[in-house]
């Protein structure tokens, strides 16, 4: 069924040492615990670390441990793979979950770890579940242990370690990026499952329809014990006929009602899904646009959070090239609040939309941050006198405001040849309009302006702000 074929199964395979699920009856396990794979030819995914030659797979082959970090969304093997490990190598897979585990639990396990070295020269590998749900005191607690050779340590997260684990602990394990499976990778664990006599369904008639099968795979979401687990319920709710099992398309949309994609609303997923966004969006893509702002919708994101967000992009990535943009973004947001919803979510796609086709430029963005840069890195600079309010004599009496021209008074109500800028930075540039949108005329506009100070003779230089603060 490697295609998603009907399938009848019958078939024989086999069974296998199975690893031990802490004494659990294999006849009570869940579908998904029961096909955990048992060595390397039966695991699915994840070839650019498992293949001949590649890092993982031969320390696993060749029985060469070492302690690592398995970064990788749920469902990708992670908790397999480090059992596979310590099967490989003879030693003891012990297991902590950072979700329920303290540092009581870590000494326990350390000291149990260095009895049974002691004792009987057995190593241990210690898989820590959710590792970046341990502090930094926490995680600590490993480093001497991992060091003296007392235990190999696999921590395993959904998380990006960069951000979530310590360095010294990341300086002493090798990390390996696993990734989603895709719904080929999901269709064989649905086969094997099906096909298994001994710990999956193989002992069973069941026909599964090719439709009902690939939308399995895609529910499944790059997520194998969701796969199984589905799988497993879809076989409840099947309809027996003549002591064959049915599942078919009907059976799985019943399987599937509310049944949410994957979103973790605050890790990975959910910034590299807003980054996909923005970047669609900038990249003037309004089709992959609306792909991702579905799919943050359709895994719970806020609509609030993406509405904050187009704001944003409106000005960064599209500013004074249409600044109609920022009023469509900022009326989507106040819309989503009014309505909710989802009436506000078509708001919001049609602000989308809008930024992702209006003309580009980060003018606007640029020029902000080149001034912060120079305000931050810089002195306190003096306003220039003749830009200072003079609302007594006394100011007066200091040139506070005086020569200042009023624009209005002047052609074109320009007053050209001005300064606005401490002398210091007189003729600094930091916006530069693009030739996009409406920022083409702002930048004649500037060009004109700047013209007619090159000519003017009543330019304020430096020296002449400089000569009167002297006096």
């Amino acid at each position: 069924m490697t295609t998603g074929v009907t399938v009848s199964l019958f078939a024989d395979e086999e069974s296998q040492d199975a690893l031990p699920e802490h004494h659990v009856s294999m006849a009570t396990q869940p579908l998904a615990a029961r096909m955990r794979p048992q060595q390397l030819a039966d695991f699915i995914g994840q070839e650019h670390l498992l293949a001949p030659g590649k890092p993982l797979g031969e320390a696993i082959r060749k029985a060469l441990p070492h302690s690592m970090i398995l970064w990788g969304p749920p469902g990708v093997g992670k908790t397999t793979l480090a059992r596979m490990l310590a099967k490989s190598s003879g030693g003891h897979f012990e297991s902590l979950s950072a979700v329920l585990a303290g540092v009581k639990d870590i000494r326990a396990a350390v000291e149990r770890a260095e009895t049974r070295k002691r004792v009987s020269g057995l190593g241990t590998v210690l898989f820590v579940d959710e590792v970046h749900r341990f502090n930094k005191s926490q995680q600590d607690a490993f480093l001497p242990h991992v060091e003296d050779g007392t235990l190999i340590f696999v921590g395993a997260t959904t998380e990006n370690p960069s951000f979530e684990l310590n360095n010294a602990l990341l300086s002493r394990a090798r990390v390996y990026l696993l990734r989603s499976l895709d719904d080929a990778d999901l269709l064989r664990v649905i086969e094997q499952a099906l096909h298994d006599r001994q710990r999956g369904l193989g002992d069973r008639a069941i026909v599964l329809a090719d439709a009902a099968a690939q939308r399995l795979a895609v529910a499944a979401d790059g997520d194998a014990r969701r796969a199984l687990n589905l799988l497993e319920i879809a076989v409840d709710l099947a309809s027996e006929q003549e002591g064959v099992l049915n599942i078919d398309l009907g059976v799985v949309e019943l399987v599937l009602q509310g049944s949410a994609r994957r979103f973790d609303k605050g890790g990975d997923v959910f910034y590299e899904q807003i980054s996909a966004l923005h970047k669609a969006v900038r990249g003037s893509s309004p089709d992959a646009a609306l792909y991702w702002l579905v799919r943050m919708l359709d895994g719970g994101c806020d609509p609030l959070y993406i509405a904050r967000r187009l704001v944003r992009m409106a000005s960064e990535d599209i500013g004074n090239a249409d600044p109609r943009a920022l009023q469509l973004a900022l009326q989507a947001w106040d819309a989503q609040t009014r309505l909710g919803s989802p009436e506000g979510e078509l708001v919001i796609a049609q602000a989308a939309l809008y930024l992702a086709c209006a003309p580009k430029s980060n003018a606007v963005y640029t020029a902000f941050n080149q001034a912060r840069a120079d305000v931050q890195n810089g002195s306190s600079l003096e306003v220039p006198a003749h830009l200072r309010n003079a609302p007594t004599d006394l100011l007066k009496s200091l040139n506070y405001g005086s020569d200042y021209r009023y624009s209005h008074d002047e052609p074109g109500a320009y007053a050209a040849g001005e300064n606005y800028f401490p002398p210091q930075l007189q003729d600094t540039r930091y916006y530069f309009p693009t030739e996009n949108g409406l920022e083409l005329k702002i930048r004649e506009k500037l060009q004109a302006l700047r013209e007619l100070d090159r000519l003017s003779p009543r330019q304020r230089y430096a020296g002449d702000a400089q000569h009167r603060k002297s006096d």
